[in-house]
């Protein structure tokens, strides 16, 4: 951990939003599908607004908690708004606004935590600095119970989950995408009108444009998306408009 205390400090002052920071999510945002079983809520939560969101079935009640940064309370309150019964914590990435409460939140309720890839795992175990750095409540390392590579896939209920290995905003990021209901969650590597940092520890410009465009885009123009912070968009808006990965 020592070397990424180091390069820790060339990024302490840069930890805003990935993305436009002035743009964030309506609490309890949700998205109905006609053709699939699932469905999807955003909570906003930590100061950076990240998008932590739960995907449950609708059939049979089942869900999963994407990236809890924090704030539990409002994660648990949703759970208990929509009748659902959290089964498993999924992760795109480890950032501490994305991984912040996973710990915690898995000792609490005893729930497995899937993902990320293991090229996250050093900043799993730099949690604890990362937390001090930028300032969040102090939080636990952990040890996932399932690391996810490309190709896998994810149940939730009668819904499934396939994941795709994404690296260039972290190297172990991962994107979940249901191909029934056409919706991705993407973490931090793509945004409307933006896409991720790449100047953090294992971060690489060249190599999250290839994760967009070889990973994301053959998905499907009219995917929805979940990103990390700020709106949902689709992948056919950004191949117009984003000035990052247009075409």
């Amino acid at each position: 951990m020592g070397d990424i205390n180091g390069k820790f400090d060339d990024f302490s002052t840069k930890l805003a939003i990935a993305g436009d920071s002035s743009s964030t999510y309506t609490n309890g945002h949700s998205q109905k599908h006609k053709e699939s079983p699932m469905k999807s809520v955003i909570i906003p939560v930590t100061q950076f607004a990240q998008n932590c969101s739960i995907l449950y079935c609708e059939e049979t009640k089942e869900a999963a908690v994407v990236d809890p940064g924090g704030d539990i309370e409002k994660i648990l309150a949703m759970v208990e708004e929509k009748g659902v019964t959290l089964t498993k914590i999924l992760l795109t990435h480890a950032h501490i606004d994305h991984a912040g409460a996973t710990a915690e939140l898995s000792e609490q309720l005893d729930l497995p935590i899937i993902g990320p890839h293991t090229g996250d795992q050093f900043w799993i175990d730099s949690l604890e600095s990362q937390s001090q750095m930028f300032g969040f409540p102090p939080c636990k390392t952990f040890e996932p119970t399932q690391w996810l590579n490309d190709g896998d896939s994810v149940t939730v209920g009668n819904a499934t989950l396939e994941v795709y290995h994404t690296p260039g905003h972290t190297p172990g990021h991962v994107v979940f995408f249901n191909k029934d209901a056409k919706l991705a969650t993407v973490g931090d590597v793509l945004f409307a009108g933006s896409i991720g940092r790449t100047d953090f520890p294992g971060g690489d410009h060249e190599t999250l444009i290839n994760s967009i465009k070889d990973k994301l885009w053959p998905l499907g123009n009219d995917v929805s998306f979940i990103p990390g912070h700020g709106p949902m968009s689709t992948f056919g808006a950004e191949r117009q408009s984003n000035p990052y990965v247009a075409d």
